[in-house]
């Protein structure tokens, strides 16, 4: 699906998604991806969100974000406990969600100026 976003200045914004890829500015991605305002790694080394160890996101701990969305071709979905827990014990807001869901959050979110990260999973 394309999305119709307007860029308020220098973010990464999401333009679609479809087909088990995404389009990130410029940009086309057949894996998973972490997308931020100025964050764009393509390098993460799992294909779903139930195969993230704690070390795949050392980047997002970094700087921690207000709120981090994690997207999945999937489906809804819920991460374990103990995946949950990285997120609770650095008091960022987790939310798991279908990936247009998550694709169209995060550009409103982005674009708002918050401090967000999607971690998006365009394949089942």
């Amino acid at each position: 699906m394309r999305l119709t976003v307007t860029s308020t200045g220098a973010v990464n914004l999401i333009r679609s998604y479809a087909d088990g890829a995404l389009c990130i500015g410029e940009q086309r991605f057949d894996r998973a991806v972490m997308v931020g305002s100025t964050l764009l790694d393509g390098n993460i080394p799992v294909q779903s969100p139930l195969e993230l160890r704690e070390e795949h996101l050392v980047t997002l701990f970094a700087e921690p974000p207000e709120l981090v969305l994690i997207g999945w071709a999937g489906g809804q979905f819920f991460l374990p406990a103990q995946q949950r827990s990285w997120f609770l014990e650095r008091r960022i807001g987790l939310e798991m969600m279908e990936l247009g869901a998550a694709c169209r959050t995060y550009n409103v979110l982005v674009q708002d100026e918050r401090r967000v990260i999607a971690l998006l999973f365009p394949r089942r």
